[in-house]
């Protein structure tokens, strides 16, 4: 893991020092709100419905255990005692108190972590693959890379004020797991003739105008991978709309402009930021990628593990659903589940924090990483110790064995929580889990993703999901839209709209009658809602939902 330096360390105090006074000048009444707007979204600080909303970076989804327990101390000294993690590997603490903020950011300074650019009209925290370092298909461990854009990011003079928000996202792997082509910029280490390089997506982006991403580079070599950044970056800056906030982002200026144009605008500007760098950027890469060394993996029988596969079913479930392929022998990546059947997706106690960072810190080289789908990750524990972590993650609610499956929901906090929702997103993803539950199908429906969204602007990622809910206010009445075929992988797609919305109590009987239509139309068990989706279409689909014939939905 990278490891703070005394430059990185000034510079947050620094910060918190400022935003501590700005703080106090907020409550002596100096500032305006208004005023005080710009100065606390730089800092992660949000006004949401009930409360102020801290939220924290986690860059690249990388923790370790004491940073882990001190997330676990900030909730229950200044908050409500769990915390919420997201789609942008961020942690959210949403009811503290103004004047307790500053103290917060002191907190998180302690163990080399911070709040600053996870919002405002900035690059926001740099997310990337959570097996990263440790996936057996990976080419390259793309953290690294992750770390070098964060440090140039962050306060980058002409980067502070840009048009829209601005995500990026980092994969090392062919299979992706990081949602490349829905960000603004993208980057998937690549090999071409035995040369590590990046192609680089642009464009990308949910809301209320979806795009998939689209290559403007097929092929960076890793010597130009940050002036060519830096370049994309610039032209949308110069070329991004401010007079419409709802079309300011980059996807919009690709859209308008197209790629071709953008793409030689890049090169043009590129030319004059390759030489403005002057290699001192390899240089910072090189001492980077060095604090990314695999830990010293061992070499010990798995006969432990192999006994607990053949004799415990709890186990073996758990095994065969939460457990990915390593790259080391022997070694596993462990999935740990925060969503246990009826409980807020993303939520974890205090609790459940320092249990994860105890295991990490025994059996995990002490690490822990945050997913997009806001889960918790192991990724490196070897076999013969995961009888006794799942034993551990069992006895604090922690071993439910349930990723990729229908009850492991992305959702957003919905209007639960944020000022912006238009329709509650917790309690539908809840009732789906629990559903599903009781019906004992979960196993037997296979993988499925289904994502949640409390509106338009998309934070569970509905556009992407096999299945896609999106919550609408429709005069007054909560309104849910259902939308199929969405694929956040290399096989990117948007999921398509069904129809007419549900009320809120008619969406889990909706769902319920689409996995019955899958179970029926699917040709054995081992074809996915998606595959099945893919090969049938729209119609059987559509049919189920309203209640039609489905030959005639065919031909409409």
């Amino acid at each position: 893991m990278y490891t703070y330096s005394e430059f990185d360390a000034a510079f947050v105090a620094e910060r918190n020092r400022q935003f501590r006074q700005q703080v106090e000048r907020r409550i002596d009444g100096s500032l305006t709100e208004d005023e005080f707007k710009p100065l606390r979204l730089m800092n992660g600080l949000y006004l949401q419905l009930h409360a102020y909303m801290l939220r924290v970076a986690i860059p690249y989804g990388t923790l370790n255990s004491a940073q882990m327990r001190q997330l676990a101390y900030i909730a229950e000294r200044w908050d409500k005692g769990y915390g919420h993690f997201t789609t942008r590997q961020n942690i959210q603490y949403n009811w503290p108190k103004l004047s307790d903020v500053p103290d917060m950011l002191d907190a998180l300074a302690e163990v080399q972590m911070h709040a600053i650019q996870t919002s405002g009209n900035t690059i926001r925290n740099v997310t990337a693959d959570h097996f990263a370092g440790a996936a057996a298909d990976e080419i390259a461990d793309p953290r690294p890379v992750a770390e070098l854009l964060r440090q140039w990011s962050t306060d980058h003079p002409e980067f502070q004020f840009l048009p829209r928000k601005f995500k990026i996202a980092v994969t090392g792997s062919p299979n992706d797991r990081a949602v490349t082509a829905a960000h603004d910029l993208a980057i998937r280490i690549v090999e071409r003739d035995g040369e590590i390089g990046y192609a680089v997506l642009i464009g990308g982006g949910l809301g209320r105008t979806p795009m998939i991403g689209k290559i403007v580079n097929d092929f960076v070599p890793q010597a130009d991978l940050l002036p060519y950044v830096e370049a994309v970056v610039s032209v949308w800056n110069l070329l991004g709309r401010r007079d419409n906030k709802y079309k300011a982002r980059i996807k919009i200026t690709v859209h308008e402009h197209g790629l071709d144009e953008i793409r030689a605008l890049v090169e043009e500007r590129f030319k004059e930021t390759k030489a403005a760098f002057n290699g001192a950027d390899l240089a910072l890469y090189d001492a980077i990628k060095a604090q990314f060394a695999a830990p010293s993996f061992t070499k010990r029988p798995i006969s432990a593990f192999e006994r607990a596969y053949d004799t415990d079913p709890v186990f073996r479930a758990w095994a065969d659903t939460n457990l990915a392929e390593h790259q080391a022998e022997g070694y596993a990546i462990a999935q740990i589940s925060i969503k246990a059947h009826g409980q807020t997706p993303g939520d974890a106690t205090a609790e459940q924090m320092r249990i994860m960072a105890d295991i990490a810190a025994e059996f995990g080289h002490d690490e822990l990483r945050i997913s997009h789908e806001q889960n918790v990750i192991l990724p490196h524990v070897h076999k013969a110790d995961l009888p006794e972590i799942h034993a551990r993650l069992k006895s604090h609610g922690l071993a439910t064995a349930n990723i990729g499956k229908i009850s492991d929901i992305i959702a957003c906090p919905g209007m639960d929580y944020c000022a912006l929702a238009t329709a509650r997103s917790i309690p539908v993803a809840q009732q789906i889990a629990t559903r599903f539950d009781e019906l004992k199908i979960e196993n037997d429906i296979g993988d499925l993703k289904i994502k949640i969204s409390g509106c338009i602007n998309a934070c569970g990622h509905h556009h992407v999901g096999h299945i896609g809910i999106l919550g609408l206010d429709r005069a007054g009445v909560e309104t849910y839209q259902i939308t199929l075929g969405g694929d956040h992988t290399q096989n990117a797609a948007l999921g398509e709209r069904t129809g007419p919305g549900f009320g809120y109590d008619e969406i889990v009987p909706a769902i319920e009658r689409l996995i019955d239509a899958y179970m029926e139309e699917r040709e054995d068990a081992s074809e996915t809602f998606l595959q099945t989706y893919r090969r049938v279409g729209m119609a059987p689909f559509k049919a189920a939902l309203y209640d039609r014939d489905p030959a005639r939905v065919a031909a409409e």
